[in-house]
């Protein structure tokens, strides 16, 4: 058994990992998904990692899972407790120093926004409409509770530098929405490539896989966590 420890994007909440939840406990796992101080403009990243150590507690056999912004606080996390393994889902993954503002600009993320829509010959993301953007394929009544609990992401995290010196030495493993409409595919496969010299898992999804593909997503994290178990 292991404890998969997952952690929201930003303005978000823990209630975005409930269905994943589900199936991992289903599997006969134990699960941490708690809401991070996002809204609270005093909380820096370090009192988010605060934040996600507390809810853990003494569990061990940890798997840490980060999705979108979550790519900024799950390595801390991963940095101060025993970790299996860190997984990034659809996550942003931060250099030394770097805060998120200057992440959009030194990872060519507008670049490949760019390329991206003369690609498709169309606008991909960046529309305005969430259910185009982020839900476009999760059932509409659970996309419209998913805005309903979203929170204010409190902007002064944005120029924040991220506090550690150097990824965390921790088995690490990335997760690929190719349906993604908010982080090009293209661009995440070379950024994982660059930043943590790994090559991409990937699903059939958009942004927000938790919802749309929790089945999916829970097996993939089960066979990360059975890999570590397994010496792998």
């Amino acid at each position: 058994m292991s404890t998969f420890v997952l952690i929201h994007g930003a303005g978000d909440v823990g209630w975005y990992w409930h269905l994943v939840e589900a199936e991992l406990r289903a599997r006969g796992h134990d699960v941490v998904a708690p809401d991070l101080p996002c809204d609270d403009d005093s909380a820096g990243l370090n009192e988010y990692a605060d934040a996600v150590i507390e809810a853990v507690g003494d569990r061990e056999d940890l798997v840490v899972v980060g999705q979108s912004f979550g790519g900024f606080t799950a390595p801390l996390v991963a940095a101060r407790l025993p970790v299996d393994v860190l997984v990034l889902v659809a996550a942003m993954i931060p250099a030394p120093g770097e805060s998120p503002v200057e992440w959009w600009e030194n990872t060519g993320f507008q670049d490949a926004k760019r390329e991206q829509a003369r690609s498709d010959g169309e606008s991909t993301g960046g529309t305005g409409d969430p259910y185009a953007d982020f839900y476009h394929d999760v059932p509409r009544e659970l996309a419209q509770e998913a805005m309903r609990r979203e929170r204010p992401q409190a902007e002064a995290r944005m120029d924040e530098p991220w506090p550690l010196d150097a990824w965390p030495d921790v088995p690490t493993r990335f997760v690929l929405c190719d349906q993604d409409r908010s982080f090009p595919p293209d661009f995440f496969r070379r950024l994982a490539a660059e930043r943590l010299n790994i090559t991409p898992d990937e699903i059939t999804a958009g942004h927000c896989v938790a919802l749309s593909r929790p089945k999916e997503l829970a097996e993939i994290l089960e066979g990360y966590a059975a890999a570590r178990r397994a010496g792998g």
